[in-house]
C-alpha cells in the first residue's frame, strides 16, 4: 500500500512534476511580459525583473532537475512528449 496523499503520488512521478515546474515557467514568463509591457514605471521595470528571475530560476532548476533524472532508468522523453502523451 502506498503512503502519501493522491497528490503526493502523482508528483512522484518525474513527467507530472516537469508539467508544473514548466507550467509555473510559463506564468513567470508571461507575468515579466505583462510587467513589462503594463506597469508603469520603476515597479513594472521592478516586477519584470523579477518575473524574469524567477523564471530563470525554475529554468536552471528543472535542468539540473532533468539531469538527475537521466541516470534513472525513467522513460521521460521530454515535457512535450509528456503532454502528447496526456492529451
Amino acid at each position: 500500500m502506498a503512503v502519501g496523499t493522491s497528490l503526493s503520488l502523482r508528483l512522484a512521478d518525474f513527467g507530472t512534476r516537469s508539467l508544473v515546474t514548466h507550467s509555473l515557467m510559463v506564468v513567470g514568463f508571461v507575468g515579466a511580459v505583462y510587467a513589462g509591457l503594463f506597469v508603469e514605471g520603476q515597479i513594472g521595470t521592478v516586477s519584470m525583473a523579477a518575473f524574469i528571475n524567477f523564471t530563470a530560476g525554475l529554468w536552471i532548476s528543472q535542468s539540473i532537475h532533468s539531469l538527475g533524472n537521466a541516470a534513472t532508468d525513467d522513460e521521460y522523453q521530454g515535457v512535450l512528449k509528456e503532454i502528447l502523451n496526456r492529451v
